[in-house]
């Protein structure tokens, strides 16, 4: 536990506490339904309990730890069932937003996306998953907001908190590295041509495909 939560001088105690607990959960060190105990980080890290505390609550808006009153926290658990259904739900939502920015972005927009994608083609080249995950978080966002859908961004933030775990974990599982630079590039081609269409049936197989991997379910694809 010491070695998770060495102090750092460059974030608050909890900013340090919630990017040490995201990796942890992230990589599998900590597991779905593991207890964390305030009293223990805290004395790990040599500091108050409050910033533990506050570490805790932005975890748990994140979607990656569930407290209960009186009984402390776990790192949440889903069925595949729960996860297959999020997906289901996110794909339908990305989908809509990758057929408005289609219809509403403008040349300066495309060319953002086109820098974006590019730097996804580095990471992946260079093999660096956790650079690659937070661009990839960028282009989602900035395709998000090219929807100019305030009803839409509301509904995916709400969403985000409790998939963003699994959206970081299907990048490392067998093949989805790659494939998911592939799904990149198709949904990148349809924004070139301009085909609404096309761009929401790829984002969706892509969310669809992210689900697919953590359930090994197969892809329900329309």
């Amino acid at each position: 536990m010491k070695a998770i939560f060495k102090a750092e001088k460059r974030n608050t105690l909890a900013e340090q506490i919630v990017v040490k607990l995201r990796n942890a959960i992230i990589s599998g060190k900590i597991k779905p339904g593991e207890r964390l105990i305030e009293k223990e980080i805290a004395e790990a890290m040599q500091i108050g309990r409050n910033a533990v505390r506050e570490a805790f609550r932005c975890l748990e808006r994140e979607g990656y730890l569930t407290i209960i009153p009186f009984k402390g926290a776990s790192v949440t658990m889903h069925d595949n069932e729960q996860i297959r259904q999020m997906f289901e739900v996110m794909s339908e939502l990305e989908g809509i937003c990758a057929r408005l920015a289609v219809q509403r972005m403008t040349r300066d927009d495309l060319d953002r996306i086109e820098s974006l994608h590019a730097e996804l083609e580095m990471h992946y080249k260079n093999n660096e998953s956790q650079a690659y995950l937070e661009v990839n978080w960028s282009l989602h966002d900035f395709i998000q907001s090219l929807a100019k859908n305030e009803v839409l961004n509301k509904l995916i933030a709400e969403l985000r908190q409790r998939i963003s775990l699994y959206r970081e974990k299907q990048l490392y599982q067998p093949n989805r590295f790659q494939a998911s630079l592939l799904e990149h590039r198709q949904v990148l081609d349809a924004f070139r041509k301009k085909d609404a269409t096309a761009a929401e049936l790829l984002m969706r197989q892509h969310l669809l495909r992210q689900g697919a991997s953590l359930t090994n379910g197969e892809t329900k694809e329309p």
